[in-house]
């Protein structure tokens, strides 16, 4: 089966945006780098005014910088415009005050972040805090009174007070750990935790040092790495925060049990938590606007990270906790109540997509309101859905959804890719392991001419509970590939989310199984649905999981390609099990004992195991500051590449964690990938000594 995208998903996003270029070329990942990338939408009560964040490059910094930008939705036509752009100032975070005039926001001016505040219509910023040390985000109360803020403080702070510390000016320089984590994700761990302070407001000014609402409970919240605002709400009364958090305990790294607690704003009792009950994770708290219930999405597994996220809504007048989502099989990823509390606004990854859902409040009905594209932000509003949306050919924009009408509100790549010919992406399905039904899609180039054959980049990956779906990346972008002439496959295989809980599980102590499966039937169905394919001329890419199963293919697929790029990707399970940090995961997903109590589980689907049958060259690259698979890993799979004799070279980013994210260092990441494929496929040559 097939299913082509460009004539339906592109119309919307990318139509709009592209005109009709006089002269068209290929993408490259100089204009990636470079693209204006929004988010964080905030809407005013009236929906009158939409403001967002927005990135933009500084390539000379190796970075990006923010501000933020207004839209006027009640005049049709109207254009985007600059709220708060001050140079060498990042603005972030904007959040509209109950009066639809004022927009709170988060800023880094004068080295620390604290909140500001400017009036919509526009103005000179005023400060609102003036935390020493800074914060590191915040929540308006919807009473507009108060602010919650978090930052990162040594646990049972007070307030965000900063302690006088003396210091010994002959200690030494080292870390000394009791107990794990001693790092996370990129940050080795410091004895800080970011917890939540309440400030009240007077004349919009922030008074004193806050309050501490989180009692004696230990943890982060949000949590880190990648928690955020989400992860935090308050009643619409303004006397409580509801937020989550996971109770350190005494190996933190085998939980992730997140609960959902309520703490009163005024700091005059502990916290409850509301889901003690369930040993698995919950998280999202959001408030109805009536005030009368409570949504989140909980998981069953204790120890799962990836298990389906059933959306929970609690009713506070009883105390009843129903399973709105039970019956559905799918993974709620966003929570958003409707303006009336009838309904909750839900994202979901669905075959390929991540859409929007509306969630009937009382029965649990689940009715589909957008079909293409990956949604990656909701606001609902009395007048309609303001999202954000992306696809394969098309970075965010945002949207209005006003019944099933959907109009474009921005276009603000535009002119940066009005002369840019994308290429056209098609959807195929193909019988995979254990003869289930499995996805993926093609990718090809827009400069392939009739008759032509392209070269293929085989994309795995990661997760591996993930997807290569119909979305927009700054770090593994398919249209990138296409580009530079190379036709893209990629197969979601056993183990992908938006296909069910069981296709998902079903890579737990299978790694190397059904997953491999899928890939070698997949690219075999490729090859022979669609002509252009060059069957015979192929490197495979991977990272984090996928660049464990590049590892993999080259014990046990070692014939079938040109070259391999391996990124970030396990080489040894017994040493992974040992150095990675988030120990739930590598545990969990070899059947949830450790290593040295079923060495078995973990050594099936081992690569170092079959070293003696690698053959294919292969780039490695990796990052100094990942502590998910630490550098050593990369270091491994290098040296046995290089005392095998196989053509090799290593890339290794000193100042990258497990993604590479800063702009001149993710051009050198597609110079290093794409001159090592064209060395191999026969586009060209790369340049430096490879053995």
């Amino acid at each position: 089966m097939r299913m082509t995208l460009i004539a339906s998903a592109t119309t919307l996003a990318t139509a709009a945006l592209l005109g009709a270029p006089a002269i068209a070329r290929p993408l490259t990942i100089d204009d990636v780098s470079t693209l204006s990338r929004v988010a964080a939408p905030a809407v005013s009560a009236d929906g009158h005014w939409l403001v967002w964040q927005q990135r933009e490059t500084d390539l000379a910094a190796n970075k990006g910088r923010f501000d933020l930008w207004r839209l006027d939705l009640t005049k049709k036509g109207a254009k985007p415009e600059k709220l708060a752009a001050e140079p060498d100032v990042n603005e972030t975070a904007p959040q509209f005050a109950r009066d639809g005039v004022t927009v709170y926001f988060q800023a880094n001016k004068g080295g620390d972040d604290n909140v500001w505040a400017v009036p919509v219509t526009g103005g000179t910023p005023r400060q609102v805090t003036n935390v020493a040390g800074g914060i590191n985000g915040f929540k308006l109360s919807p009473t507009g009174d108060k602010l919650v803020v978090w930052a990162d403080r040594k646990p049972g702070a007070p307030s965000l007070e900063l302690p006088m510390e003396k210091k010994d000016p002959n200690a030494g320089e080292a870390r000394v750990y009791d107990q794990l984590f001693v790092r996370h994700w990129d940050t080795w761990a410091d004895g800080t935790r970011s917890q939540l302070f309440v400030l009240p407001l007077k004349d919009g000014v922030a008074q004193g040092n806050g309050t501490a609402i989180e009692g004696g409970l230990v943890g982060d919240t949000p949590s880190k790495p990648s928690g955020g605002p989400e992860e935090v709400d308050w009643s619409p009364d303004g006397k409580t925060v509801y937020f989550a958090l996971r109770e350190a305990g005494r190996i933190e790294p085998l939980s992730v049990n997140l609960d959902i607690f309520a703490a009163p704003a005024d700091g005059s009792a502990p916290p409850t938590n509301l889901t003690a009950d369930n040993k698995a994770m919950d998280n999202l708290p959001t408030a109805s606007p009536d005030g009368k219930s409570l949504a989140w999405f909980a998981m069953a597994r204790p120890g799962y990270e990836a298990d389906r996220q059933v959306l929970m809504v609690r009713d506070f007048a009883s105390g009843k906790v129903t399973a709105l989502t039970k019956d559905w099989d799918r993974s709620v990823g966003s929570i958003a109540w409707s303006p009336d509390s009838k309904s909750i606004i839900v994202t979901a990854e669905d075959t390929q997509e991540t859409p929007i859902f509306s969630v009937d409040a009382r029965t649990g009905k689940v009715t589909r309101l957008t079909q293409l594209g990956n949604v990656t932000a909701v606001v609902p509003t009395r007048g309609g859905i303001v999202y954000a949306m992306n696809s394969l050919t098309a970075p965010d924009d945002f949207y209005l959804l006003k019944g099933k009408a959907t109009t474009r509100l921005t276009s603000v790549n535009a002119d940066k890719l009005a002369s840019v010919d994308l290429p056209t992406i098609t959807r195929f399905s193909f019988t995979g392991a254990n003869g289930d039904k499995v996805w993926g899609y093609v990718v090809k180039p827009a400069t392939l001419a009739e008759g032509q054959k392209a070269p293929i980049a085989f994309l795995v990956h990661g997760g591996p509970q993930g997807t290569f779906n119909n979305s927009w990346s700054y770090r593994w972008n398919p249209a990138v590939f296409a580009g530079h002439g190379y036709a893209v496959v990629a197969v979601d295989f056993h183990g992908s989310t938006g296909y069910g809980q069981g296709f998902s599980d079903a890579i737990r102590n299978n790694w190397g199984g059904w997953p491999l499966e899928d890939l070698q039937k997949g690219l075999k169905a490729a090859t022979d649905q669609f002509a252009w394919l060059d069957a015979d001329n192929a490197c495979a890419l991977g990272a984090s999981y996928g660049g464990y199963m590049m590892n993999w293919i080259e014990g046990n697929w070692p014939d079938r390609f040109k070259c391999i790029v391996q990124h970030d990707g396990v080489f040894d399970a017994r040493a992974m099990a040992y150095e990675t940090e988030e120990l739930w995961f590598d545990e969990w997903e070899h059947g949830g004992k450790t290593y040295y109590d079923d060495p078995a589980a973990f050594e099936k689907w081992n690569p170092v195991n079959y070293v003696d049958k690698w053959q294919t060259p292969m780039l490695v690259i990796t990052g100094e500051k990942d502590f998910r698979i630490p550098y050593t890993q990369g270091l491994a799979s290098f040296t046995a590449l290089q005392r095998r004799g196989i053509p090799s070279r290593l890339v290794v980013n000193p100042n990258e964690n497990h993604w590479v994210l800063k702009p001149r260092n993710s051009r050198q990441w597609y110079h290093e990938v794409l001159g090592w494929m064209d060395k191999w496929t026969g586009k060209g040559v790369v340049s430096g000594n490879s053995r």
